[in-house]
């Protein structure tokens, strides 16, 4: 009698273990081969391009497409004897791997055999049935089958389903280190699903090396390479015909590149203009670039053209620093642009290119219609990631957009199609900017008038002076127009600058709101004179209304109560934060509306109310399935990295809770609520306060008892959430008496029990099966969150990473707060407790739906 350990195939990854006579491995192994003999008697051949649930792929044999393009089956890599189910091209002489299943498991013999499973889903087995890869697909089909497309695309479908595209799952989803023909790369914001390409580690190991490549979801989207986590190369913005950085990219009288951007997904998708050409994209670790690959038939061989980057080093991310330009073939290389001078003056050093560049006059926004802009052509445009995008703008717009807003260095249109669209605005230092040979594109850099005086000095003759002076004329009389329009906003906006809260440092800068001011007649009609039918709840600052404004938008109306001793500085506090924050998962402020009294806040409506709506009802939490679940997680870490990082003031939200993330229409989710945040300087990460404000139950230890507040404060109450939302219960409410345990206990118990899966909601259900593995990977990544020391917690951008990868992750520390209210602190306990936390546990969500 002998013990096998076991994974059934049927309800992966759960581990059982099965007391089995040593038969059971021969009854198996029979059963493979029988299935494979029958399977290959019944017609299968190299020319089948479907599997259904009764048949299977095992080393050996393959599965090929319709037309004979593409190949499915087991291969091993150079001089590796390991093995890997992948997909190839089967029409060409020269086996030329573009997909891989199982990049980071290896099969270390001939066992491998691909087959669908009880549940409907791929799965990858090997030896003793153990689950080496799995496709994880999101529903489940009556009738799966597994088909190899002609374009290379290998789906998991309903076998009544006619068209192959509308699939449960497809590798193109999951690409590794290559891009086909018709294979998007980017995002679907609908599922938070990343299209990235991963190069391999070597020609003998298809595992994913640290050099990848994709689509940076900024404002104004850019194509990033990355090495680790840092920036490598970076192609420039989309402007309507190639990216602006490279333009080897545009298309071509051999192929067609598109370019989509839009609120449910971004991507770049490349087509043959003939359909008969063969050709790859391939990112390559070993020479660090990406390329493009033609089969040339009359020499039997790949032929590659347009790498990136390009063997020089202004090609290199940011290699001149900030502001600086890079100008290859001249010395030196890095250059200044106009109106700025080096950091170092040591200008034979190359060492010291690097550090960039400083204004030689530095701007002044007291007096901003002395500002004007200088043209510079020729550039590839600078990285995008803090810029504010208006597709419906023209260049003058874009022009009065940029001088309304003091802290706008450059901008320029978007699309350069025609007479050119669009706007694009840049805030801060200008990044990797580079020198190119074309000038399709002209970049407007924000200069003081004084400077421009000085470069336009430099110039020759009169009608360059004239015309610039009359450049300088035109934007004042725009700048005179301007302040007439926003004269009535005057006076607001400098009492809610003068007034916002002392110890919040903006580092001297007061910037134009450029916020819309509502009438309270609109705002008594768009409530119906503030219904009690359209109120949607009542917290701390006062009721909300949900209202239908006359051009048909849904908003929901934050209304300051008269009585509230809460309510003005937190108004002031989230009119001055959200007007300045710009991100998908963060709720969106569409206007306030100041009259006597009155004071109130216009956010644009989320109609499914907010995550406690969900998560804490057994009913209602059985719409969020696990997939669900982890798109709204990783939204509200990418909205937590961007106050964090990303923005241009750094933000430390300090009342992170369910309540505060709001969900549209599309359960994406949005972080609302900033009337307890903090503002910290550019190299600021902390601060200190007397007056402790937010949550009971999601605040991190050194903030409850001490006062102290961080980024990594936000990270443990994104850690507590992310425990509420695998298990469904209140960290507040959860209590286990004989244990003494809250929420955060419960969980480290389990963990260090082995037990993890316990913790996990039972409204999941066995659907989320295939993904117990990034279930059990997410409350380890909540425990790192939850730790008791803050350096011992991840920042955001690593928790970010953590979600989107599969990399090992370090053993947590023992978590804050994890026993029950018998570790409440006395400080804690009395006069804190009493100025914040009881007002805000009664608190509801100020924008759910009803």
């Amino acid at each position: 009698m002998r013990v096998y350990f076991l994974i059934d195939p049927y309800n992966e990854p759960q581990l059982s273990i099965k007391l089995c006579e040593h038969k059971a491995m021969q009854i198996f192994s029979f059963v493979i081969v029988i299935t494979n003999f029958l399977f290959f008697c019944s017609g299968f051949s190299n020319f089948v391009d479907t599997i259904t649930r009764s048949q299977n792929i095992s080393d050996g044999t393959t599965l090929a497409s319709r037309d004979g393009s593409f190949e499915l089956g087991f291969f091993s890599p150079g001089s590796s004897t390991n093995r890997y189910l992948g997909i190839w091209h089967k029409n060409i002489p020269v086996k030329t791997v573009v997909w891989v299943a199982n990049r980071r498991n290896p099969i270390k013999d001939l066992s491998g055999v691909l087959m669908v499973n009880g549940s409907g889903n791929l799965v990858l087995l090997y030896q003793n049935g153990s689950v080496v890869w799995w496709a994880n697909s999101t529903k489940e089909a009556r009738n799966p089958i597994v088909q190899l497309l002609d374009s290379g695309n290998l789906v998991l479908r309903d076998e009544k389903e006619e068209n192959p595209e509308n699939c449960l799952w497809q590798s193109f989803d999951y690409p590794s280190d290559t891009l086909l023909p018709g294979m998007k790369l980017g995002w679907d914001f609908r599922t938070g699903l990343e299209r990235r390409l991963s190069a391999w580690k070597s020609s003998d190991d298809p595992s994913p090396g640290d050099l990848s490549f994709g689509i940076e979801p900024h404002n104004y989207p850019d194509c990033v390479m990355k090495k680790g986590s840092k920036n490598y190369f970076r192609t420039g913005p989309w402007n309507g015909l190639h990216w602006s950085g490279s333009p080897a990219l545009k298309g071509t009288q051999i192929f067609n590149i598109s370019f989509v951007s839009n609120k449910d997904e971004v991507y770049l998708i490349y087509h043959p203009i003939k359909k008969s050409l063969i050709s790859r994209g391939v990112l390559n670790q070993t020479v660090n670039f990406y390329q493009l690959y033609i089969w040339m038939e009359n020499v039997q061989t790949w032929s590659g053209f347009a790498p990136l980057p390009r063997e020089n080093d202004c090609d290199m991310y940011n290699y001149c620093g900030a502001n600086g330009n890079c100008v290859r073939g001249e010395f030196p290389v890095c250059q200044c642009l106009q109106g700025f001078k080096p950091k170092s003056n040591d200008s034979s050093n190359p060492e010291s290119w690097s550090q960039g560049c400083l204004r030689s006059t530095k701007l002044s926004c007291q007096d901003k219609h002395r500002d004007g802009f200088l043209k510079v052509g020729g550039l590839k445009l600078p990285d995008t990631m803090h810029t504010w995008l208006n597709t419906s703008l023209n260049l003058e717009q874009c022009r009065a957009a940029c001088l309304s807003n003091c802290a706008c260095m450059a901008y320029t249109n978007s699309d350069i199609r025609g007479r050119g669209s669009g706007c694009a605005i840049w805030f801060g230092d200008l990044l990797d900017i580079r020198k190119l040979t074309h000038n399709e594109q002209d970049l407007y850099i924000r200069m003081p008038a004084s400077e421009l005086e000085v470069i336009n000095h430099q110039k020759t003759t009169v009608i360059v002076i004239v015309i610039a002076v009359a450049a300088i004329a035109v934007v004042i009389g725009m700048l005179l127009v301007a302040y007439c329009i926003r004269k009535s906003r005057t006076n607001f906006r400098e009492k809610m600058e003068n007034d916002v809260i002392l110890d919040q440092n903006t580092e001297g800068q007061t910037e134009d709101l450029e916020l819309p001011l509502f009438d309270l007649s609109t705002v008594t009609d768009a409530t119906d004179n503030f219904s009690g039918n359209n109120k949607l709840g009542e917290g701390g600052f006062g009721p909300v209304f949900r209202g239908t404004l006359k051009d048909g938008r849904e908003i929901a109306v934050k209304r300051l109560a008269r009585s509230s001793g809460q309510g003005l500085n937190e108004f002031k506090n989230e009119v001055i934060l959200i007007a300045k924050l710009q991100h998908r998962n963060l709720v969106r402020l569409l206007g306030c509306c100041i009259q006597g009294e009155e004071k109130m806040l216009i956010y644009e409506y989320m109609p499914n109310r907010s995550m406690d709506f969900f998560i804490f009802d057994q009913k209602r939490a059985k719409v969020l399935g696990w997939s669900m679940r982890f798109h709204i997680i990783c939204g509200i870490a990418r909205g937590l990295l961007y106050l964090h990082e990303d923005s241009r003031l750094r933000i430390i939200h300090r009342d992170l809770k369910a309540s505060n993330v709001l969900l549209d229409s599309n359960m994406n989710p949005k972080i609302s609520d900033f009337g307890m945040a903090r503002i910290c300087g550019e190299d600021q990460t902390e601060g200190n306060t007397n007056r402790v404000v937010g949550t009971y139950g999601y605040m991190a230890p050194e903030y409850a008892i001490h006062g102290l507040f961080s980024v990594k404060s936000d990270v443990f109450s994104f850690g507590v959430l992310l425990l509420e939302i695998l298990s469904g219960k209140k960290s507040r409410g959860f209590f286990d008496s004989s244990q003494s345990l809250n929420l955060i206990g419960h969980a480290w118990k389990l963990w260090r029990e082995g037990r993890p899966l316990e913790l996990i909601d039972t409204c999941l259900g066995d659907d989320s099966c295939p993904q117990l593995p990034q279930i059990i990977r997410c409350v380890h990544i909540s425990l790192l969150c939850v730790q008791q020391h803050p350096e011992d917690r991840p920042n955001m951008s690593s928790v970010v990473t953590m979600l989107s990868s599969e990399s090992s992750l370090p053993e947590p520390k023992e978590p804050g707060f994890h026993v029950g209210n018998k570790s409440l602190p006395v400080e804690y306990s009395s006069s804190s407790k009493q100025q914040s936390s009881s007002r805000n546990e009664i608190s509801i969500s100020l924008l759910e739906g009803r």
